[in-house]
């Protein structure tokens, strides 16, 4: 068996659906630990089900590059499945054959298929492959690694340092090779952006101003957290001297999020549905990326600060918008099962002017659904202000993911 450290994040997620008539599809950048994750399944089903074939592709490999499309992969499978055995098939970056969903709707069909794939394209599962395959798979989103599974693959306990550390960067779990070395893990995270860039924007999309498209990302990276839109993007280019349509801006935006670099983060009525068409933050999957690109500033710690805050409420499987209410906004409300949380993020809250802007617009929303500031500052226990909780930013990761499994009622 391959050594690894396990996710049991997402393990656990999955684990009712083994040796089900389901697809289960892992999607996620490249490099956040899918392959990984694909093993470990491997190796649990081998376990428990020892008389089972297990077939393993993975188009990264070049033993697998003839096959391209779906005639060649079910050739390949044909091939190699001798007789009607139970069969776990897993495949790894499965968006690199053509018309794969062809073949998969058929063995999903036959009861001895038990099916795992893993893609780094957000449109995996749209349009006609959604139509193909509609009630006949999961998809389960794999983000990088949360603050609590960064101490545990660096082996760090939970400080000050080691969040600091997680901050600059980031939470692609191959990192624990290069020992926080900032020049050898920047270059590292540097590469992994182009090949994201190129394969998965570029390439697949046949992205042609690919300066332009470095210049978004460049000025994504720099106004992470502000209220952009698609119009403004396109007329701070054009005073840069560079002319750019807005409708080139929305492509290239989407291209990027398909390739999960960024999310998008829609705005919403506070205290009602509304939601705003135009303006949104946009977050990168990787905080680690994200300052290899800009670079990591303590000027920058806010932005980074939101960042992270906003990709533990979705590992946490919180569906997330930005709240606005006339002039008042609040960075996060978030939603899962029919619950709901308010989260203001803040660097440090040094003067009274501070705390009444960070609790004020959270003590104008008149529900009884939990709120929470969390801030640097450093505390000597969570408390609370006025019936809303005041935690430090990596307490509130840690709870977060601690809370997945266990609900509402211990985020209280």
């Amino acid at each position: 068996m391959t050594e690894y450290i396990e996710r049991p994040l997402y393990i656990e997620r999955i684990k009712p659906f083994i040796g089900k008539s389901l697809i289960k599809v892992l999607v996620g950048q490249r490099r956040v630990g899918k392959s990984y994750l694909l093993m470990q399944l491997k190796d649990l089903i081998h376990t428990q089900s020892p008389e089972t074939q297990i077939v393993y592709i993975n188009k990264e490999q070049n033993e697998f590059s003839s096959i391209a499309n779906s005639d060649d992969l079910f050739a390949y499978l044909k091939e190699n499945i001798k007789g009607e055995v139970n069969v776990a098939l897993f495949i790894d970056e499965i968006q690199d054959i053509e018309s794969f969903e062809i073949t998969l709707r058929d063995l999903v069909t036959r009861k001895n298929f038990d099916i795992y794939c893993t893609g780094s394209n957000a449109n995996l599962l749209s349009g006609e492959l959604a139509t193909f395959l509609s009630g006949r798979y999961i998809e389960v989103k794999v983000f990088g690694l949360s603050y609590k599974e960064y101490m545990l693959f660096h082996n760090l306990s939970d400080s000050g340092s080691t969040f600091q550390n997680y901050l600059m960067f980031g939470g692609l779990p191959y990192l624990i090779n290069l020992n926080h070395d900032i020049p050898i893990a920047y270059e590292y995270l540097t590469n992994i952006y182009n090949t994201i860039l190129l394969k998965d924007v570029v390439s697949r999309f046949n992205v042609r101003n690919v300066k332009f498209l470095e210049n978004l990302v460049a000025f994504l990276a720099d106004n992470m957290s502000n209220i952009v839109s698609s119009k403004k993007i396109s007329e701070y280019l054009k005073s840069q001297k560079i002319n750019i349509s807005t409708q080139v801006v929305i492509d290239y935006l989407g291209y990027l999020e398909a390739s999960y670099l960024i999310f998008k983060v829609k705005r919403t009525g506070i205290e009602g549905k509304k939601v705003f068409e135009i303006g949104e933050k946009y977050f990168f999957e990787d905080i680690g990326i994200r300052n290899a690109i800009a670079g990591y500033s303590t000027n920058d710690i806010h932005k980074i600060l939101e960042n992270v805050v906003y990709l533990h409420l979705r590992m946490a499987g919180y569906s997330v918008t930005v709240g606005l209410e006339g002039n008042k906004e609040v960075d996060f409300i978030a939603q899962k099962a029919g619950e709901k949380i308010y989260v203001q993020v803040a660097y440090l809250l040094i003067n009274q002017e501070t705390i009444d802007r960070e609790f004020g617009n959270l003590l104008n929303i008149f529900d009884n659904y939990p709120k929470y500031v969390v801030t640097m500052d450093e505390l000597a226990e969570t408390s609370a202000y006025k019936g809303i909780v005041r935690m430090h930013v990596k307490d509130f990761c840690l709870k977060m993911v601690n809370s997945v499994n266990m609900g509402f009622s211990e985020l209280k």
